[in-house]
């Protein structure tokens, strides 16, 4: 078998949704699974709707997302340029060719005469009009055209496309890795322009030139694609290509939550939830859309999450690092059917990821947070506090926004177990509590816990008499992680200041 090269080819049209990155990241799973090579090829050739920044975006979304590329408009590569407005040279003289060997034409029809030809079919009752075979006849174009009068227009610089010259009534077949043999009847298919007036090729011509001459081995993408693929194999076949043309795979849709039509790039922040990998925004209107990074996803985790919209590897196992991804990835394990996009699924995995990373990682992330909220901590201190929390959050963010008494005292004191749990004789108890806790020369963990079991047995009262009460004075809250480790970490001085404070302001 020749070497595995694939490529992913975005246009920078604007930015990535989170379904191009999932064809990203199959492309490269299924790359380095093979020991192949991954290609990034910008497909610019519709100028008409560049946005700026795209491109870079795109460069800066996948290096987020540690998909790395062995040959770009970055990295270079024997097959480059690696960007399609940079290879435009190139492309003019294949599709000549297809027009001198009668499979493709001159067309000079203007916007007008388009527009008066789809009306006409209407009106006879046509209700999907096409140019194909049956309107070329009645159309400006080198078919309907004499030689002489489309070379007098060409010479006179005459704007005009090339388009192909589909067959008639000849079946097209494709065996697609993931879905099996597609068959379209061509009378189903149009004349679609591969050249444009403006000097630049199609997608669907300029992928085609540019998979051959990349000597890509196999084109996964997205199934949008799925429909102009019956138009592919025969451009192939008509360069005389056929032969080594690459092996196709049309991944599935990534669907909206409710499954009810394919996730775009508008249902995001409309939704609650991000749909692209990192921040975007609009050059235009300066929208900002949300990205997973500036959301506090671990970017393993968003990997993960998102290698399974479309593919499982046939075990229990759902938790995969990047290299246990390509290890065990495989195409015949990628579904025909859509996936739902799982946004709680998506924060689980985000959980897991926080849950395995070391106190020292997770530290210095929240002391970032910490410092924009002009809170000073030792690291010591911010890694304990990790480890206490990390259980109960989802992101990092959340260590600060639901731990703020860790670093800061208490404000306020919550309602609900105020008015549930703190008695006429809440005070006593708790200023008896404090003076025992003051005596303790071990002020342990273990150490607060006994003497506050102590305290209850000998006073015969339950858990649920002091226990709420305590913590709503250390923390304000009514839940939490142990309130003795919390004690502990605090230490004496501030366990006791926060008891004092709290038998202040309560009553």
């Amino acid at each position: 078998m020749s070497e595995v090269r694939v490529r992913f080819a975005p246009s920078p049209t604007g930015p990535l949704h989170i379904g191009g990155v999932r064809t990203a990241l199959y492309n490269y799973l299924f790359a380095k699974n093979k020991g192949g090579k991954f290609i990034l090829r910008i497909e610019d050739t519709d100028q008409a709707r560049f946005v700026e920044g795209a491109e870079q975006y795109i460069f800066e979304s996948l290096k987020w997302c540690g998909i790395e590329f062995d040959e770009s408009v970055i990295a270079g590569g024997e097959f480059g340029p690696y960007k399609q407005s940079e290879r435009k040279a190139m492309y003019l003289p294949y599709a000549e060719q297809l027009v001198k060997d009668g499979f493709a034409y001159y067309a000079f029809d203007s916007s007008e005469e388009l527009t008066a030809m789809r009306e006409r079919m209407k009106v006879a009752g046509v209700p999907s009009p096409q140019y194909n075979a049956v309107t070329r006849t009645t159309m400006q174009n080198s078919l309907a055209l004499s030689e002489d009068e489309v070379t007098k227009r060409r010479q006179a610089g005459e704007a005009y496309v090339i388009r192909i010259k589909m067959p008639r009534n000849e079946e097209v077949k494709l065996n697609d890795i993931i879905r099996g043999w597609v068959v379209v009847n061509t009378n189903n298919m149009d004349d679609k322009v591969i050249f444009k007036s403006d000097g630049m090729p199609t997608y669907h011509l300029a992928n085609v030139i540019d998979d051959y001459l990349m000597k890509i081995s196999h084109v996964i993408r997205g199934e949008e694609w799925l429909p102009s693929a019956p138009l592919h194999v025969l451009l192939y076949r008509y360069l005389g290509w056929e032969d080594v043309m690459p092996q196709f795979a049309h991944l599935p849709l990534i669907l909206k939550p409710d499954g009810n039509g394919k996730l775009s790039k508008r249902d995001g922040d409309r939704l609650g939830f991000p749909v692209f990998p990192t921040e975007w925004m609009n050059p235009e209107t300066k929208e900002i859309s949300s990205g997973y990074r500036e959301s506090g996803y671990i970017k393993e985790a968003f990997i993960n999450m998102l290698s399974f919209l479309g593919w499982n590897p046939g075990t229990t196992q759902e938790i995969f690092s990047m290299e246990g991804l390509i290890e065990s990835f495989s195409l015949d394990r990628v579904g025909k059917a859509g996936a739902k996009f799982d946004f709680d699924k998506t924060r689980w995995f985000n959980q897991q990821y926080l849950r395995a990373k070391l106190k020292e990682e997770l530290a210095q992330d929240l002391q970032l947070i910490l410092k924009e909220n002009g809170v000073e901590a030792e690291d010591n201190f911010v890694e304990t506090v990790c480890e206490q929390l990390k259980e109960r959050a989802t992101f990092v963010k959340d260590m600060w926004e639901e731990g703020k008494y860790y670093f800061l005292s208490p404000t306020s004191y919550d309602e609900k177990t105020i008015r549930k749990k703190w008695k006429e004789d809440t005070p006593k108890y708790v200023s008896e509590l404090k003076n025992r806790l003051a005596e303790l020369a071990d002020f342990s963990s273990e150490s607060i816990e006994i003497e506050f079991k102590k305290y209850l047995e000998e006073n015969e009262l339950g858990m649920g008499k002091l226990l709420p009460a305590f913590r709503v004075c250390l923390t304000g809250l009514g839940m939490g992680p142990s309130i003795f480790d919390i004690a502990s970490l605090l230490g004496k001085e501030k366990t006791i200041k926060r008891m004092e404070t709290a038998l202040e302001k309560i009553n």
